[in-house]
């Protein structure tokens, strides 16, 4: 159905049931919008947050011993 018979149709409605149909197509909306997460607040991400989560080895830097022969 295109959106243009459902505007068709709905243009043919009494003002009362009119009302009644927005109401229904406001809860489909919402209902939809729970459904895909739409509603749920995203956190948002502080500086400094992994502080402490992530360590490196001291020898990071330090040339590795696969690659000797390239140096």
């Amino acid at each position: 159905m295109t959106s243009l018979s459902l505007y068709t149709k709905l243009e043919t409605l009494p003002s009362e049931l009119k009302e009644e149909a927005k109401k229904f197509i406001e809860n489909l909306v919402e209902k939809n919008r729970k459904k895909k997460g739409d509603n749920l607040q995203k956190p948002t991400p502080k500086f400094g947050g992994l502080k402490g989560k992530i360590h490196l080895s001291d020898d990071f830097d330090e040339p590795l011993d696969d690659f000797k022969e390239y140096m």
